[in-house]
């Protein structure tokens, strides 16, 4: 098969990467999906820029990532809620799974594209010692599955749960949906941070999490690069358990609110495996509180538990960072500190 003939010479561990530069007549799907998708992150022209450790690092707009997350959030629900005011009809489940799945994978690629050019721009993090790991040849299979099943498998799980077909897409409470949204990250991340932190002290289950860690400087689709057994746990397990959590609290958690709370998790989940060199990551309505703390979740947080975590890690949180400062597992920041954020130069978030 043409899969062996690229990978047959590299072990399992291998993190090479030379796929692209290969004979394409022996690409398989998966190889001309990911090359589809646009997934390298070095410029076909250029070199991407590369900044010493010391120099200061631009920070984020936070209210525009809120708005690039919510606009195209909410594209499935304004879809959905013209067909049902226009046609008076409610679509069936299956209709209602194939459009939000779709669009949700349709975010996903936007968002490692937009992540590409502000790379180009901005650099990444670590630049000056090492550049961004590919998607390596023995795992090009592996990532283009893992990255189909994100939506299909959360999607068909919400769907099941949670839609009501009386209801239409924009008939939230905007008030709860904010209270939802970082609500759902804490609560997400308190499930993630004892089953992350669980993989990594205990023998058994660090085999499942081991190849994940392979890649020292991740790039953005390598957060779907995992054994099997972990990906259905993160894909699966850790939403389930906190949407149970945060319906037996008394929250609303339809599935239309779902849907968006699943787009602040993914964005944060993309986004700090990109490393890109700016001061942000993972949004929240909420991180005006957790900032107070010195709680809120930034890019180079997760990028630091890659580049110096195997066994024994430490910012073993996702979406915040309030579970590793109440147990003691932060890790100091090497460019994003406090004395080395430029607040002068702000990112905006592109919306295209």
């Amino acid at each position: 098969m043409a899969t062996q003939t690229i990978t047959k010479s590299h072990p399992r561990d291998s993190m090479i990467s030379t796929w692209r530069d290969g004979d394409r007549s022996q690409w398989t799907s998966s190889h001309w999906l990911l090359d589809l998708l646009g997934t390298h992150l070095k410029p076909s022209d250029g070199e991407v820029p590369v900044f010493s450790k010391k120099e200061k690092i631009p920070s984020v707009r936070e209210w525009t990532v809120h708005l690039w997350i919510l606009l195209h959030g909410l594209i499935p629900h304004v879809l959905q809620q013209a067909y049902m005011i226009y046609s008076g009809r409610t679509p069936h489940p299956i209709v209602v799974f194939l459009l939000y799945s779709t669009t949700f994978y349709g975010t996903g690629i936007h968002l490692v594209q937009v992540i590409r050019r502000l790379g180009w721009v901005y650099g990444f993090l670590d630049g000056d010692k090492h550049e961004r790991d590919d998607i390596p040849d023995v795992g090009v299979g592996r990532v283009a599955t893992e990255l189909l099943s994100v939506p299909t498998l959360r999607l068909a799980m919400s769907v099941y749960l949670s839609y009501q077909p009386e209801k239409l897409p924009l008939s939230f409470n905007c008030g709860w949906l904010a209270l939802e949204i970082g609500l759902y990250s804490i609560t997400v991340d308190f499930w993630f941070y004892w089953y992350h932190r669980l993989m990594h002290s205990v023998a058994p289950l660090w085999k499942f999490h081991r190849t994940h860690h392979l890649t020292k400087h991740p790039h953005p689709m390598l957060g779907a690069y995992a054994d099997h057994e972990q990906e259905f746990f993160d894909i699966i397990g850790i939403p389930l358990l906190a949407y149970g959590t945060l319906k037996l609290i008394g929250m609303p958690m339809s599935f239309y609110e779902w849907y968006i709370c699943y787009q602040y998790v993914v964005f944060s989940e993309i986004i700090g495996h990109s490393g890109l060199r700016v001061h942000g990551g993972a949004p929240s309505t909420v991180n005006w509180i957790l900032e107070f703390f010195d709680a809120e979740l930034v890019i180079e947080d997760h990028d630091l538990h890659h580049r110096y975590g195997w066994r024994q890690s430490h910012n073993y949180g996702k979406q915040t960072r309030l579970w590793d400062r109440i147990f003691g597992t932060c890790r100091e920041r090497i460019e994003g500190h406090k004395a080395n954020i430029d607040y002068e130069n702000r990112v905006t978030f592109p919306l295209f």
